[in-house]
């Protein structure tokens, strides 16, 4: 069902990125799935890098959303399914901002749209959005997830 939504959207999952360190891309603990920081990642490589500011605020969008594509992909794979997601949870979002730029949320509503669109009310979630100095591989965006699931 969940996949017949994102084919509607247009949207195919990508194969999971794999961690740039030392660390594994989820974790399972009772019903609950964390997502490490997924960055806008596709083929082994940053798609969106650089800092975020008024100018660029079109690609940052993106970035976050491919972020969110990402945390998909990465949930389908622990879990096996995405019908099985309960709840989103919570989501944090990271912009690699330019020291003057305040619009971060913004940065990171497509992530949190996504989710509630092909999850409808179980895609709304709570949520941080702060700016950083800097990401991962100079990505502009990095976000994570908690997640519900059923078994």
């Amino acid at each position: 069902m969940i996949e017949e939504k994102l084919e509607q959207l247009g949207i195919k999952l990508p194969n999971p990125p794999t961690p740039a360190g030392s660390y594994v891309p989820a974790i399972r603990t009772g019903n609950l799935l964390f997502i490490s920081g997924q960055i806008p990642m596709e083929d082994g490589k940053v798609v969106y890098k650089g800092k975020v500011s008024n100018d660029n605020i079109d690609t940052a969008l993106k970035s976050a959303k491919m972020c969110a594509i990402n945390i998909l992909a990465q949930i389908k794979r622990e879990i096996g399914s995405l019908d099985k997601v309960t709840q989103i949870v919570k989501v944090s979002g990271f912009v690699n901002s330019v020291p003057d730029f305040a619009q971060q949320p913004k940065i990171i509503n497509p992530a949190s749209n996504l989710f509630f669109e092909v999850f409808g009310e179980k895609g709304k979630h709570a949520r941080v959005a702060v700016g950083v100095a800097s990401l991962p591989l100079d990505s502009m965006t990095e976000i994570d997830a908690i997640i519900e699931f059923s078994n």
